[in-house]
């Protein structure tokens, strides 16, 4: 599991790769809180376009990164997120509470 990260304009990009699992998603956290407190954005984005697996414990890191988000008035969303970790995201329903932004082909 590698974290990476972009920042512009008030927007950190986060992009998780590799397997993201109950073993890795506490030091995948640390990392992203790192990232939080040094950029302090607005907006964050967590990109899952090079992430090939993920479990349940991935919804608990979604709802833990958008809550911190909401709680300093910035948001956070979730884009591109490949099949599996998809079906987990859809499987869980948080997309009442995160707005997941869905890639074209991957609807298909």
């Amino acid at each position: 599991m590698k974290v990476y990260s972009a920042y512009q304009q008030g927007r950190l990009t986060i992009y998780l790769t590799g397997e993201l699992d109950h073993h890795e998603v506490r030091g995948s956290m640390a990392v992203i809180e790192r990232l939080l407190d040094e950029y302090l954005p607005r907006e964050c984005v967590l990109d899952l376009s090079t992430l090939n697996f993920m479990d349940s414990s991935g919804i608990a890191l979604i709802l833990k990164l958008h809550r911190r988000l909401r709680e300093s008035g910035g948001s956070a969303w979730v884009e591109n997120a490949a099949s599996q970790p998809l079906r987990v995201i859809d499987a869980s329903g948080i997309e009442r509470l995160v707005r997941i932004a869905v890639r074209e082909e991957t609807k298909a």
